[in-house]
């Protein structure tokens, strides 16, 4: 998460501001936290994952971009994931419709500066979520999938980590499967 923040606000405060602002923030703990801006790197991936979803994606499940903001009810954390999957209709939590609580997969790409977060203290948020049955972290500087997903019992997650551009990730909780070939689809990687 960026360091950049406003002092304590309530949860309605937040919003109110949220809805009205040019740039992206997440709220936690009466903190709101302005969203780093994204590389081409990191759009193009995100742009990719959707575009693949959305082939091999059928009904009744839905592919939105990172403008839909999710709310974890359970920590109070408003977030703005990369990809997220929802199944049927979304379950928004107030009358704005711009609240998303129900999400099946959520997709983070990774950032430097965004890294540890996401693989740390958001993905402990994201495990209260009733609805989510899949985590999925995307390097953006090299083919690296990590894939996470809940098991039956719902408290153990079992991970996988795919590195082959030319091997794909399956997502069972949504019946899609995806090519590195297509996540990575014209992004150059430095040698």
């Amino acid at each position: 998460m960026s360091v950049r923040t406003r002092s304590h606000l309530t949860a309605e405060e937040y919003l109110a501001l949220e809805r009205v602002a040019l740039e992206k923030s997440e709220y936690l703990d009466g903190q709101m936290v302005a969203m780093p801006g994204g590389t081409y790197r990191h759009s193009l991936i995100s742009v990719n994952l959707i575009q693949a979803i959305g082939r091999h994606l059928q009904r009744p499940y839905k592919v939105l971009n990172s403008d839909m903001r999710v709310l974890v009810p359970a920590t109070g954390l408003y977030t703005y994931p990369d990809v997220v999957v929802i199944r049927g209709e979304p379950t928004l939590s107030d009358q704005h419709r711009d609240n998303l609580t129900n999400p099946a997969v959520i997709i983070e790409v990774l950032s430097p500066s965004t890294e540890s977060y996401d693989r740390g203290r958001k993905f402990r948020h994201y495990q209260t979520l009733d609805s989510l049955r899949e985590y999925l972290l995307i390097s953006q500087d090299r083919p690296k999938v990590e894939h996470f997903l809940r098991e039956d019992d719902r408290e153990r997650w079992r991970p996988t980590v795919v590195t082959d551009l030319a091997a794909s990730i399956t997502l069972p909780s949504i019946g899609c499967q995806l090519e590195l070939s297509e996540i990575y689809d014209g992004v150059l990687f430095e040698p």
